[in-house]
């Protein structure tokens, strides 16, 4: 399976705005800057967290993103699937069933087993990012990680306030 690499901005994002100081927000310009990635698609990404209410967004010049809920409360399942859907990312078609090689209606009264591993690997994978919080991965940060993002979207606060009043939260 391959996640678009939107995935990895808005987990990134949201790790990145959970060790700003509580009430904190950045706005996607900021985040945009800091990561070095387009400014209003990133904007665009953060909506759908919004929507979930992983994140909550403000407007204003002191507007952004920020987390709606505690770290501990937020996975990185629902990030996931927030962005990218619950969707599982394989869907058998019966395909033994077809062509020259086809298995007749008798043989195919069980689930297809590959159909089975797949969904067994997709329940696995969606209980790990369950099982994780954002509160996880802060806590496996190295030391001045936190102080480090704190300091730098801090410095770019006042270069990305119009980017913020022109509606890129």
């Amino acid at each position: 399976m391959k996640l678009p690499v939107s995935t990895e901005w808005v987990l990134h994002c949201t790790t990145t705005l959970a060790q700003l100081e509580t009430g904190t927000t950045a706005s996607a310009a900021q985040l945009a800057l800091y990561f070095d990635i387009p400014a209003p698609y990133l904007a665009k990404q953060l909506q759908p967290l919004v929507k979930a209410g992983a994140l909550a967004a403000s407007t204003g010049p002191r507007g952004g993103f920020r987390l709606a809920r505690r770290p501990e409360e937020i996975t990185l399942l629902q990030i996931v699937e927030a962005v990218d859907g619950a969707a599982p990312p394989y869907e058998c078609r019966e395909i033994r069933q077809q062509g020259q090689g086809a298995l007749s209606p008798e043989q195919c009264r069980h689930t297809c087993i590959l159909a089975a591993k797949m969904a067994e690997a997709h329940e696995a994978w969606r209980a790990t990012l369950a099982g994780t919080s954002i509160a996880d991965i802060l806590a496996t940060l190295p030391p001045g990680a936190q102080a480090h993002v704190r300091s730098r979207l801090a410095g770019t606060a006042q270069g990305t306030a119009q980017g913020t009043a022109q509606g890129t939260a």
